[in-house]
């Protein structure tokens, strides 16, 4: 797929992963509408984008149907998913303060993975009827997992379950929807820079970029980007989940 004739929608694209997924395809000619809880920052992404803003909670059925198609409708068409919105859902099973609420595991699930699950099924519903393009393509759904998924820390049971959801249900989700024309692909990002590594003390970022083999340094969210970019571009890749972290494996803590 071309990216000028991307029509995206990013969720978690107010900041972050997303929105450096939706400059990159802005810059490359896509037109794009984002998804996030945040109104403020949302609204400012998508005008700055010349975008489209929706105010939207992942979990919400209702709320999401409604919203991609109105995306739809104000893009004059959907062609694209990228599930970036997420959440860190850290805590220890049995912490200071005694066991972990099951309602801290259970909304970390729901946001990470159901609402992954959520968008995907929406966004497919609508791309089903969208003309075929080469090799009868007629979407593409980008969802965003984490090396978590694989070597999880003390510390994130309940994200490490989340993100191995979401590894989980790629081949799946590949292998029904390819009688549409519907590709999915993952990728599972290492230690980037986000809003959330930016707050923390200049000695912890430093020995989370030593801990990276080769790059020795954080990811940066235009390398995430064009990872995307990347795998609209080639219809071959498909059911696959793609890691993007400089060979980093985590250590338990």
């Amino acid at each position: 797929m071309q990216l000028n004739q991307v029509k995206a929608i990013i969720t978690g694209g107010a900041s972050g992963l997303g929105n450096a997924v939706a400059q990159h395809l802005v810059a490359n000619g896509a037109k794009v509408a984002l998804f996030d809880v945040n109104e403020e920052k949302g609204q400012e992404a998508a005008t700055a984008l010349k975008g489209h803003f929706f105010r939207t909670d992942v979990t919400s059925e209702e709320g999401v149907s409604a919203n991609v198609a109105a995306a739809r409708d104000a893009m004059g068409g959907l062609n694209v998913l990228v599930n970036c919105a997420g959440i860190l859902g850290a805590g220890r099973m049995l912490g200071k303060e005694g066991p972990m609420p099951l309602n801290t595991f259970a909304t970390t699930v729901m946001v990470n993975l159901v609402g992954s699950f959520n968008v995907a099924k929406a966004a497919a519903a609508l791309m089903q009827n969208n003309e075929s393009g080469e090799d009868g393509e007629r979407g593409v759904i980008i969802n965003t997992a984490s090396v978590a998924a694989f070597e999880g820390q003390i510390g994130q049971a309940a994200y490490s379950a989340s993100k191995g959801g979401v590894v989980g249900m790629t081949l799946p989700m590949a292998r029904e929807l390819s009688r549409f024309g519907i590709r999915v692909a993952t990728i599972a990002p290492g230690i980037f820079w986000t809003p959330m590594v930016d707050g923390m003390p200049p000695q912890v970022q430093e020995s989370l970029s030593a801990s990276i083999p080769f790059p020795s340094r954080l990811g940066k969210p235009d390398e995430f980007a064009s990872t995307v970019a990347f795998i609209l571009g080639n219809r071959y890749i498909n059911g696959e989940t793609i890691r993007l972290d400089g060979a980093v494996r985590l250590q338990p803590k």
